[in-house]
């Protein structure tokens, strides 16, 4: 991941370098300025300020049934009422055009080729680290390739803060200064050149900040926690660090103005979209993550299936961990089906890339079967052929237009 931060915010000792281009950054500070602190912290989903300061956190959230109960939320029904509200802030904008309709700017310090130079950085730095998905993107108005390149490169360097080279440095405080630096970008006052592009997306698109402080909710996750004792746990930390990311995207996708599926159910299969990808890294860089000392699967079902921590340090392929990996194939699978529900439902521009992300990320749960699932020592990855392959078929379905009568339903 990569990130360049100078001054009073993220120093560049707290934040890795990492991708190159550090002195654009550096420009960008010279000509934006700094940023400004506030104590406006909220910390969780839906999260906010009650009267006497203090943060309410919905992790936490008990309801009351109609017979006087009390109940406990689960994670799938607290990040789902966030799909709803955020599709519910932008259901008009989405529903009036496929065509983008321009909010007024907002003042960015600078020049409209400083702008520029922005997005082009942000298009070097997507199309570096992410070449298949910026493929796709090339086919999307120049407006919303643009915003999606912005975002992209946001949620990069906020990964690179606790998973980048320089990730020891990082603390729960440098957390709280990117959440406030995130909250001058919100209000128009970016303090850097990539922020800039953000700022300006933001202004130009029904975007709403609170995916983006729920991201870094999970990368304060990171910093404190490295187990998790069930599903519902894991379920969360995969909301934070990745579903969030198709909350992010919809407003900049755009929906079909043929689509008869509710703006809920499209953001809800996006939000499984993101799911399923992490996932999917989860399973993934299993033996990595346990050379850093962290276990990303959920411990109770671990121990039904006969197996614990020290199995996975030991790197032991067995008929346990076989059938205990097929399990979580089978329902990282089952939320790449619930997601591809919604791709079709997208703006006909928009849709190829999130094809293409969806096929080739599905495509490693089969490397990972064909490795017989070792997961420890073998890293499973598309080759080069396979994604030539992939991207026709991506193409094709991006062709598909929407389903004129279904609505869908949220996956449970």
């Amino acid at each position: 991941m990569s990130v360049a931060l100078a001054k009073a915010n993220v120093s560049p000792c707290e934040v890795s370098n990492g991708t190159g281009f550090l002195e654009s950054v550096r420009e960008g500070n010279r000509i934006f300025g700094s940023s400004r602190h506030r104590n406006s912290r909220f910390s969780c989903l839906g999260g906010s300020r009650t009267k006497n300061g203090r943060i309410f956190s919905v992790r936490s959230a008990i309801v009351a049934t109609p017979g006087g109960e009390m109940t406990t939320m689960t994670s799938e029904q607290k990040v789902y009422d966030v799909v709803l509200k955020q599709a519910a802030l932008v259901k008009r904008q989405l529903r009036s055009t496929d065509e983008l309709e321009v909010r007024p700017d907002i003042p960015i310090p600078g020049n409209l080729d400083l702008l520029s130079e922005a997005y082009d950085r942000c298009s070097e730095v997507c199309a570096e680290y992410a070449k298949t998905f910026y493929l796709g993107t090339l086919l999307m108005t120049p407006e919303r390739r643009k915003a999606i390149w912005a975002i992209y490169v946001w949620c990069r360097r906020t990964d690179e803060l606790v998973d980048g080279p320089n990730a020891s440095h990082i603390t729960p405080q440098a957390l709280d200064r990117w959440e406030d630096r995130l909250e001058d970008v919100f209000n128009g006052r970016p303090f850097d050149m990539l922020d800039a592009a953000l700022s300006d997306t933001v202004s130009n698109f029904p975007v709403d900040i609170q995916p983006f402080r729920d991201m870094i909710e999970g990368m304060r996750m990171d910093l404190r926690k490295s187990r998790y004792r069930n599903f519902d746990e894991l379920y969360l930390y995969c909301y934070y660090v990745a579903g969030t990311v198709g909350l992010m995207s919809v407003p900049i996708m755009g929906i079909d103005p043929e689509s008869k599926a509710t703006t809920e159910s499209v953001y809800n299969a996006a939000l499984a979209l993101g799911i399923a990808n992490q996932l999917t890294n989860i399973l993934r860089d299993v033996g990595e993550d346990a050379r850093r000392g962290r276990v990303y699967l959920p411990q109770d079902e671990l121990a039904q299936a006969g197996l614990s921590d020290e199995d996975i340090f030991a790197g032991r392929v067995t008929d346990k961990w076989r059938i205990f990996m097929k399990k979580q194939i089978q329902r990282a699978r089952k939320f790449f089906d619930e997601a591809e529900k919604g791709v079709t439902e997208l703006s006909g521009a928009s849709r190829w890339p999130v094809w293409a992300s969806l096929l080739l990320y599905r495509k490693i749960l089969d490397e990972i079967e064909a490795n017989d699932y070792n997961n420890f020592t073998r890293r499973a990855y598309v080759s080069k052929p396979k994604k030539f392959i992939a991207l026709p078929i991506a193409y094709a379905k991006s062709l598909v237009p929407p389903t004129s009568t279904r609505t869908l339903s949220p996956l449970s």
